[in-house]
């Protein structure tokens, strides 16, 4: 398997939120958590890129690593690429995973599996999908679904992302996770291309990919991991923690 490195991006511009990745989670902070699941996935280095002094500060104190990035990123995306052309400019990793800084409870066998359809040459990016199991969440726009093909066990070539609900008629539906892994050189092909009609429509930025002929396959994992994006959902999140530490 290829070299990879992590990338964790984060700021501090959350609303709901304020200070999201700063939010204390059983004595640390949430993006400390973060960077711990992804250096126990054990598949290369982890970085977390940001603006911010404070996040890489408390990332540098809990024996992290972090890199500086500018401030005008229009997305996580643009702001790990700059971090692995600071980080590594002689090209000694040709994967990069790209690990939301608001998932503290991610599991690492999922980072982990994350990369697995890079082992095929005709794959450009890889995430992660898991089963909707809730009623609710089938018409819900803030649930993405991925429409895919299947073409192993548990995995399957990415045709379609959408907030709708679908395929439409009876079978599974898939959540999407936010969680990718690149080649290197889709990577900079990805940021490099403007914004397509489909990702300003459904304001989803995979489909800039899709749209651009780009293979997308995703790994079938058992749970979707907590996003933090809520007072709720911190108070969760520290339950969660909470209580893989109960004894």
């Amino acid at each position: 398997m290829s070299n990879a490195l992590i990338l964790i991006p984060a700021r501090l511009s959350a609303t709901r939120l304020p200070n999201k990745p700063l939010a204390d989670i059983g004595g640390e902070p949430m993006i400390v958590h973060v960077w711990r699941r992804a250096m126990e996935s054990g598949i290369g280095p982890v970085a977390v890129a940001t603006d911010s002094e404070e996040i890489a500060d408390s990332v540098r104190q809990a024996g992290g690593q972090a890199v500086m990035t500018r401030a005008d990123h229009a997305s996580g995306s643009d702001r790990i690429f700059e971090a692995v052309e600071k980080l590594d400019p002689q090209h000694r990793y040709d994967l990069v995973v790209n690990v939301q800084g608001d998932l503290p409870t991610i599991d690492p066998a999922a980072i982990a599996r994350a990369v697995t359809p890079l082992e095929d040459a005709a794959v450009d990016l890889a995430t992660l999908v898991a089963l909707i199991s809730r009623d609710e969440e089938r018409a819900d726009p803030n649930v993405v679904k991925m429409v895919g093909t299947p073409v192993g066990e548990g995995r399957f070539r990415a045709l379609y992302f959408t907030r709708a609900t679908a395929p439409y008629g009876e079978g599974a539906l898939y959540h999407h996770i936010g969680l990718y892994a690149y080649r290197r050189q889709a990577l900079q092909r990805f940021v490099g291309l403007p914004a397509s009609p489909l990702e300003v429509r459904e304001k989803l930025e995979q489909l800039r990919a899709l749209e651009a002929g780009m293979r997308i396959d995703a790994v079938l994992v058992d749970d979707v991991p907590l996003g933090v994006d809520t007072p709720h959902d911190l108070e969760r999140a520290r339950a969660i923690i909470a209580g893989r530490r109960t004894p």
